[in-house]
């Protein structure tokens, strides 16, 4: 929402908007010239604003007993939601979208700053803000193509209509909108539908196709680290400080191709991008020092504190595959430091739906603190609470904590490596802890 805020500002549109909480996002978006307030106020929204020559975008996260959404429908203003909006800009350009129930903000800021990086430039709508930009929109005026995070959530990638595509993931989530992971995986098949059939799509190797009606004349590419794949990562390394993997794609070799974030799940994201560069024509010369350069994405594996005595890393995960996936790469990179994780799960519907999926990615940390579930567009369901969940999971050092308690909780014993997981509003903990542990 707030990369479609920023677009329609960068256009001398007047853009104003509501959020729930002020953060630093939104605090920067009132730096750029944004409206933005934390109040329902209903239709006194409407004060001043005419139906001629205002849009109104919503996310599906609004609740629909919203006030000012519902004073809005009585007048019958132009209502979209931001997935379609996203959708008609897009339409102007070249697009290039990058889906996947886990990795695609990540990915899709990899091949934004990449694409960026040569002289057709490009514009981009990411999901995260990316720490080369500081922000999840990139606008180049002159650009011709723009790349999209493509959100399967409420079916919103549904609005696109793609000349390039990655799907990186296709794990079952969301079960509160699609019901079970058949029709989950449905709706990846529809998206490739919309594929432009001169296009191309590269999927990971791992993923499984085979049931899917994919249109014959759209040119499909596989990657990944597995023998089968087309565009195959090998000898994943860490030297000195930095990571490093090589691909070969049939005869060619592309040794010691250098990328700065930790982690295997990050050099498959990274793997795609390369894939897709030299596949349209990007040198790779511009990819390799784009790879280097890339700082990642804010709560995606991002590091506050790197002392010999404490490590705080903070990540967005919020589902048991990226949780196992984060923790993994974190204890690889760190073998001997005990590890201190603080998660808040996001939302009752999938905690209930992974439970036990939860439990077993949690237990790779040596010590753990709950918070309570945050609940953004769900009520409460009964029997579903951050308690249940910690009884399921086989640790010692094990507590239930709350976003006002975790600074004091987190000093009761020395901390060698801290983990802040999450994807709700966990981030306004970040910079407390981290404040504590500086201060010291």
């Amino acid at each position: 929402m707030s990369a479609l805020a920023r677009y329609f500002n960068s256009q001398g549109k007047h853009v104003a908007g509501y959020d729930k909480t002020e953060t630093v996002l939104t605090k920067n978006l009132v730096a750029e010239g944004i409206e933005v307030h934390y109040e329902d106020i209903g239709a006194a929204v409407l004060i001043g604003l005419e139906k001629s020559n205002t849009l109104v975008v919503y996310t599906p996260a609004i609740p629909a007993s919203m006030g000012e959404l519902a004073a809005f429908q009585e007048k019958e203003f132009v209502i979209i939601k931001r997935a379609r909006a996203l959708g008609v800009i897009s339409s102007e350009f070249e697009t290039y979208a990058v889906a996947g129930t886990h990795g695609k903000t990540t990915t899709c800021a990899i091949l934004a700053h990449v694409l960026y990086q040569t002289p057709e430039k490009c514009n981009a709508f990411i999901g995260g803000i990316t720490s080369n930009y500081n922000s999840n929109c990139i606008i180049d005026a002159d650009a011709k193509r723009v790349v999209v995070e493509a959100d399967e959530f409420d079916r919103s990638f549904l609005e696109l209509k793609p000349n390039y595509a990655i799907i990186t993931t296709m794990d079952s989530d969301h079960l509160d909108i699609y019901g079970d992971g058949d029709h989950l995986r449905k709706s990846f098949n529809d998206f490739i539908d919309l594929i432009n059939t001169n296009g191309h799509l590269w999927l990971h190797s791992d993923l499984d196709v085979s049931n899917f009606n994919l249109n014959k004349a759209l040119k499909i590419s596989t990657y990944g680290f597995s023998d089968q794949a087309d565009w195959k990562g090998e000898n994943l390394r860490y030297e000195n400080g930095h990571f490093y993997f090589d691909i070969k794609n049939g005869e060619k070799q592309y040794g010691a191709v250098e990328f700065g974030l930790p982690g295997k799940h990050n050099a498959e994201n990274a793997l795609a991008v390369f894939a897709l560069c030299m596949r349209n024509g990007v040198d790779e010369q511009v990819i390799r020092n784009a790879f280097k350069s890339f700082k990642g994405v804010k709560r995606r594996f991002d590091f506050h504190i790197r002392r010999d005595d404490l490590v705080v890393i903070d990540d967005y995960a919020h589902h048991p595959t990226e949780i196992t996936a984060f923790l993994s790469s974190v204890k690889t990179i760190y073998p001997d430091k005990r590890l201190t994780t603080v998660f808040q799960p996001h939302l009752f519907s999938r905690t209930r739906d992974f439970m036990e999926d939860f439990a077993r990615a949690l237990e790779l940390a040596d010590e753990l603190y709950l918070l309570d579930i945050y609940p953004a567009r769900e009520v409460p369901i009964a029997g579903v609470t951050s308690k249940v969940l910690l009884e399921k999971i086989n640790l010692k050092d094990k507590y239930i904590s709350t976003k006002n308690n975790i600074v004091e909780d987190l000093k009761n014993n020395k901390k060698e490596l801290i983990v802040i997981v999450g994807a709700g509003d966990i981030d306004t903990c970040i910079q407390p802890i981290v404040n504590s542990f500086k201060l010291e």
